[in-house]
């Protein structure tokens, strides 16, 4: 039995819903099993995203980012092949930045927070969904409404609004606002709520632990205010929340608690019967560990559809996995009634979004003039402000701020960063370390960035006959330098299940020693959470941020030419006492 449509989320008047129910009605069980899924695209020829489109009708897509020019085409292209027209996604958790090469970094959600200003939340989604919409989008993967309660989680330690339960609601709600007048639909994500596992669901299947109580009165209370101010679609990510599971399912044995994307009664009663839910419902990436380590994807592919979700986040291999549908049909794995459900949702919410109207006039994709507004210095402006609100300082035990060319002349900056893929891909962008280098320098200072040799200095002879351990004296060293900084720029995820530094040597001449001897700062431009691995430095800073306009703004606030305005949204001294001193 198909939903009410006309109740919200979508609202949808009597000529939406005759749209709706005569498209379905002509569509075939091919067509009806292509829809559902969201292809990714990776830098495809407009040539082959055409003969994929014309052969595959897929619902929805999501792209790896391009110039804008290109996205364009591409969207173009995805639209002109459509039958029906297609959601086109993007990742716009922190700005237009993650819809199109080139588009403007409002700020993470980490950073809107720490500006205390629930104005900037709204901006972040109007301005980010502003640029994504000028390229053919019509659908944001954000807000991402997780709870930063565990600082050991490695997957949203910049990602969500916080550990308050009352400003991530109010500040997602925000987002959708903006997003909505930009012309795009939300999506929050990742249900049933991330923040409490350390582990990393691309990795393994993590878990929720709360009680149902602590539960609603956090996660489902979020979601709820959510769902109350109208959020179109919700994604599921690959974590168990076996508090909810057993309440729904008493019986159920610990090891047959699964991920809440195949878990139906996370699905339906949790997030549809006891939340209202009444939207779209979407997978996370089914490449996950979180979910491919649970069961076979012959298995999971149809289970995720008959546990309640209406469209699947990419597929492995298609034709292999449009076969494990037809099997799951064929044995009643999956049920014909569920299938239809699922496409009815899915032509709901693109009639939600007016794409059949927009699909007639010839307005799916908008004027190409719009381009401009991709980069341009007004969205800049507001990305600078955030900037300046949100940079924290956590402490400043001794205070050693602010520091000037005429105390400190000589700086040393110990750069601790991690070399991800995507990083390799970027092998031309400046490194946080140089772009503050450069700032200081701009300042008056001079600035020596270290560099370690460590085969050269684990040889039997070292360097210069010196070990790594005793590489200078703390006399000689104290007279090079009148302040050192330890500059953290760790923060990628979906490769390891922790964000802490890594030294290069044991006990090697990088690790702040020095904290006792100069004035020593330590700075993260991405994990707000390294004070736990640098509790020995009296200063620390969280930037959230490794652009070259955030370290300007950075060397300003040292320097005392602006104040730190930031505060932090989370417990950035991570549960330590030690931490604070």
């Amino acid at each position: 039995m198909a939903r009410d449509y006309t109740k919200a989320p979508f609202c949808l008047k009597e000529k939406d819903l005759v749209w709706v129910e005569e498209t379905l009605a002509r569509m075939s069980e091919e067509e009806k099993l292509n829809q559902v899924f969201v292809d990714m695209l990776w830098n495809d020829s407009p040539k082959e995203v055409a003969a994929s489109q014309k052969k595959n009708q897929f619902g929805g897509f999501r792209y790896n980012n391009m110039e804008p020019d290109q996205v364009y085409e591409q969207n173009a292209t995805i639209q002109k092949n459509s039958k029906i027209p297609a959601l086109i996604a993007a990742n716009i958790e922190g700005g237009g930045n993650g819809a199109v090469k080139g588009g403007t970094k409002i700020g993470d959600e980490i950073a809107v927070a720490a500006t205390g200003h629930i104005e900037n939340a709204y901006a972040l989604g109007y301005y980010g969904c502003k640029e994504a919409a000028a390229v053919g989008c019509n659908w944001t993967f954000a807000p991402i409404t997780d709870i930063d309660f565990n600082w050991r989680n490695c997957v949203i330690g910049t990602r969500a609004f916080g550990n308050d339960v009352d400003t991530v609601a109010d500040y997602s709600v925000e987002y959708m606002k903006g997003a909505h007048d930009a012309g795009i639909a939300a999506c929050m994500k990742h249900f049933p709520g991330d923040g409490m596992d350390e582990r990393d669901q691309h990795l393994c299947t993590t878990i929720n632990t709360l009680s149902c109580q602590d539960w609603d009165a956090s996660f489902g209370k979020v979601y709820k205010k959510m769902i109350d101010a109208g959020v179109p679609s919700v994604m599921i990510g690959h974590i168990a929340l076996p508090s909810y599971t057993k309440r729904f399912n008493p019986e159920i044995a610990e090891k047959d608690i699964m991920p809440a994307t195949v878990q139906p009664e996370l699905l339906q009663n949790l997030l549809r019967d006891q939340l209202g839910f009444n939207g779209l419902v979407i997978t996370d990436a089914t490449h996950m560990v979180g979910v491919t380590s649970r069961m076979r994807r012959h298995d999971f592919i149809p289970k995720m559809l008959m546990s309640g979700c209406d469209m699947i986040l990419y597929y492995r291999d298609h034709d292999e996995d449009i076969g494990y549908l037809k099997e799951a049909l064929a044995d009643g794995r999956l049920t014909r009634e569920r299938l239809d459900e699922a496409v009815h949702t899915i032509l709901a919410f693109k009639a939600y979004l007016k794409l059949h109207e927009k699909q007639k006039e010839g307005k799916l994709m908008p004027p190409e003039d719009g381009l401009a507004a991709i980069g341009c210095q007004e969205h800049k402006k507001v990305a600078a402000r955030v900037i300046d609100e949100s940079i924290t300082l956590v402490k400043n035990t001794k205070n050693q701020l602010p520091l000037s060319p005429k105390k400190h002349k000589r700086v040393i900056i110990y750069p601790v960063q991690k070399t991800s893929l995507k990083d390799k891909l970027k092998k031309k962008q400046k490194k946080a370390s140089d772009l503050l280098a450069d700032a200081l320098r701009e300042a008056g200072f001079e600035v020596t960035i270290y560099k370690l040799q460590p085969l050269k200095y684990l040889s039997p002879k070292g360097i210069n006959g010196k070990k790594a351990l005793a590489e200078i004296s703390v006399t000689e060293f104290c007279s090079m330098y009148d302040a050192a900084i330890v500059l953290c720029d760790v923060g990628d995820f979906s490769t390891t299940n922790e964000r802490s530094l890594h030294w290069k040597i044991p006990m090697g001449p990088e690790i702040p020693w020095y904290a006792s001897e100069i004035p020593t700062i330590g700075i993260s431009v991405a994990h707000p959470f390294h004070l736990i691995d640098l509790p020995m430095v009296p200063t620390y800073i969280n930037t959230y941020n490794n652009s070259k306009e955030t370290m300007r703004q950075l060397v300003d606030k040292l320097t005392g030419k602006s104040e730190f305005k930031g505060t932090s949204p989370v417990d950035a001294f991570c549960d330590r006492a030690d931490t604070r001193y």
